[in-house]
């Protein structure tokens, strides 16, 4: 009977790797090191979307800083007024366990606009409570609501709109127009000014550098604005 390869191995010697198992300079490769080495390279997307996203967040370059509440309030003005102009695609975030993410899982697609300086007539802001409204109102006298570096990130946007010097189908990493960026390969827009009568959003997160609210008046109510 022919004897194996294997049987003409002396006792003291170790079988010899197959060759497929061999590295290119012949030393026996890891199966566990190509595994590692193969996870390392898949994760490396999904750790720089997050570091990406941790860096923008500390600059101030997204319009929300924080878990969202998940429940949605109405804004009304007759009139908005504003300089440096920028809307983009945005994913908001809850709290883990959040009563109100639903069938969510937690994430709300918003739109950010965002205005470097923006003024405001006749401001309302209203969110339901089941049964009652917290109702908040100002700018209704002579002196209007002011605010620098506000954004607003909305699920829903109406009103008679006008912009100067718009520009539309942007990268939303490369606005200039004020201080909110998105993510790289958003869609977006921007312009130098915008005027928007009637406004209505249903609006999830809002932010300011500074928020001016004359004759602010805060109350609850059976109707929301």
């Amino acid at each position: 009977m022919a004897s194996s390869p294997d049987a003409t191995a002396s006792p003291g010697s170790a079988p010899e790797p197959p060759k497929s198992a061999l590295a290119a300079d012949g030393s026996p490769e890891r199966r566990g090191r190509v595994r590692l080495r193969r996870a390392a390279v898949m994760a490396v997307p999904a750790t720089a979307v997050a570091a990406g996203l941790a860096i923008l967040t500390a600059q101030g370059a997204l319009g929300v800083q924080f878990a969202i509440s998940g429940m949605p309030f109405t804004v009304t003005a007759t009139e908005l007024n504003g300089t440096g102009f920028e809307q983009f695609g945005n994913l908001d975030t809850m709290a883990d366990d959040s009563p109100n993410a639903g069938g969510t899982g937690g994430q709300v697609l918003v739109v950010t606009s965002a205005i470097k300086n923006a003024t405001l007539t006749k401001l309302c802001q209203s969110v339901n409570l089941g049964g009652t409204n917290l109702l908040i109102t100002a700018g209704g006298g002579k002196n209007k609501v002011a605010a620098t570096d506000l954004t607003t990130d909305s699920t829903e946007l109406s009103g008679n709109a006008e912009f100067s010097n718009i520009e539309i189908g942007n990268d939303a990493s490369t606005l200039n127009k004020a201080r909110a960026r998105g993510n790289k390969g958003v869609f977006s827009q921007q312009a130098d000014t915008v005027h928007i009568g009637n406004l209505r959003q249903t609006n999830y997160a809002t932010t300011a550098g500074v928020f001016k609210l004359p004759g602010l008046r805060l109350r609850f109510s059976d109707s929301g604005c």
